[in-house]
């Protein structure tokens, strides 16, 4: 997708935005002015179709509205953690409203830059990856934990599975999916531990392609933190964070 195409997809659902606030949660204009800093006229103008946003002011537009109206909300009233502290996700990879908004969402924080390819690794992180590479207008390629028949060579890289389990993992990329001259967008459902991340950013390297960025829905704690930031550099785009289930204590 050129960049034109991104920036008028972004301007244009930052609009709907706009109107979801406007005409679905009552919210007046003059709330909304007061919460954008942009004057009542302007957000009419907006709402009503008469004029749409440039770039920069669409980006602005849709980081507050996103607090307003976005999708973190929706996200944090689906994770409950149960006593052994995992949350099912099932509720959240297949819902196809909450996959298109983290689509845009995607699309937002990362138009403008390049990007060629969405990795993702098998399998809660397929949907969402899809809608993402959808959005952008990129390929996606998954990295499984078996090697595929049929693919002569691949990419893998090998991780501890967790600090203290004592098992490794290992993910398979096809080396043809990933070239040097690609960009590419890590994309997952959940960051935890940040070991599956830290494991596609260093395929990525393997493959000495360019990293833009990591996108996910849900950070849980803040042992990934350090992880990711000190294997990347790239941007780390998250949508929600939530405290670690046994945080300060905590049980939730």
């Amino acid at each position: 997708m050129s960049t034109h195409a991104e920036d008028l997809k972004l301007r244009l659902m930052t609009i709907e935005l706009l109107r979801t606030a406007k005409y679905k949660r009552n919210i007046t204009y003059r709330e909304l002015a007061s919460k954008t800093g942009l004057p009542v006229t302007v957000l009419s103008r907006y709402a009503k179709g008469h004029v749409l946003p440039n770039t920069a002011r669409a980006k602005q537009l849709w980081r507050v509205l996103t607090k307003i109206v976005g999708l973190e909300p929706e996200l944090r009233s689906r994770i409950k953690f149960d006593e052994d502290g995992y949350f099912d996700n099932t509720e959240i990879v297949g819902d196809f409203n909450i996959l298109q908004q983290a689509a845009n969402h995607a699309l937002a924080d990362f138009a403008g830059k390049r990007v060629t390819k969405i990795l993702t690794a098998a399998v809660d992180g397929i949907p969402l990856a899809t809608m993402v590479g959808n959005a952008l207008g990129v390929n996606l390629v998954v990295a499984k934990k078996n090697k595929e028949v049929g693919v002569k060579v691949f990419l893998e890289e090998t991780y501890v599975l967790g600090k203290d389990s004592g098992v490794t993992m290992t993910l398979y990329i096809p080396k043809e999916a990933v070239k040097k001259r690609d960009s590419v967008l890590i994309v997952d459902d959940m960051i935890k531990s940040g070991e599956t991340q830290a494991a596609l950013v260093n395929l990525v390297r393997k493959a000495k392609a360019e990293i833009s960025g990591i996108f996910s829905l849900i950070a849980v704690g803040e042992d990934w933190n350090k992880r990711l930031k000190s294997s990347s550099e790239c941007p780390i785009e998250v949508i929600t964070y939530v405290k670690a289930p046994y945080d300060s204590g905590t049980r939730y």
